[in-house]
């Protein structure tokens, strides 16, 4: 069941029913696709109209930021569950080793990919891999295709919002996967690209500041003026 939170709405399922709903999806062969909210996400729709359609059709909505948990309960909207795009990632390469499932990846550069896929194939050897490339092409249907032709049951999408949900919107219907995730900058995380904020950090909510500190100057405007302007929306919201 969807929750109505600010300008969208959300699931108030956690991880593991999550993952349920996405294997029995994937076992009946009907395409389905999941989106993550956070507070960047919350501000983005708000300028990008086309984002809030694209997510209000998507079959599973989960709490991806501690924000939205705040938020939920500043607002006395009943999501207790956050569900982290990278954590659900992580899930789900396990379930798709144990249940034989293939897997495409796309996105990310070249080399954070090439390592990812590397790491990979030490951790989950028996993980079928059914493609990947990296998110800097200049054909799309010449990759929509090969997604369609090597025929995934998962496609995960490491691109940034909105770029991640407008390739959804675009290629879910050509590439006919059952299961397509965007999961942002999840790639790089399993590289090693970029570091993940230690477990004590995740559980205080702080992974935002964990990314400032990390890159301060491009992160700037996402994490400090969207955080500031994420608290006068539950604020606003909250006193209307």
């Amino acid at each position: 069941m969807k929750y109505k939170i600010l300008n969208t709405s959300i699931d108030s399922f956690g991880l593991n029913e999550t993952t349920d709903v996405i294997i029995k999806n994937i076992d009946k062969k009907k395409p389905i696709y999941q989106v993550s909210i956070n507070a960047s996400k919350i501000n983005l729709i708000d300028k990008e109209p086309r984002l809030k359609s694209i997510i209000s059709r998507a079959d599973i909505v989960n709490a991806d930021g501690m924000s939205i948990i705040w938020a939920a309960r500043i607002l006395k909207v009943p999501v207790k569950h956050r569900v982290t795009g990278v954590d659900l990632f992580y899930k789900l390469l396990d379930i798709s080793e144990e249940k034989g499932y293939s897997v495409y990846f796309l996105g990310a550069t070249k080399e954070s990919i090439t390592e990812m896929i590397s790491r990979m194939r030490k951790n989950h050897p028996l993980l079928k891999i059914a493609g990947y490339h990296d998110g800097y092409y200049n054909d799309s249907e010449l990759i929509a295709n090969e997604i369609k032709n090597s025929r995934p049951d998962i496609l995960f999408l490491g691109f940034s919002s909105p770029q991640k949900e407008i390739w959804i919107e675009e290629y879910q219907k050509k590439v006919n996967v059952p299961f397509i995730m965007g999961v942002g900058g999840s790639f790089d995380i399993y590289s090693g690209k970029t570091k993940r904020a230690p477990k004590i950090v995740q559980k205080l909510g702080m992974e935002w500041f964990y990314r400032f500190i990390q890159e301060p100057v491009r992160m700037y405007d996402r994490y400090i003026i969207g955080n500031i302007i994420f608290v006068k929306k539950v604020l606003k919201e909250r006193f209307k």
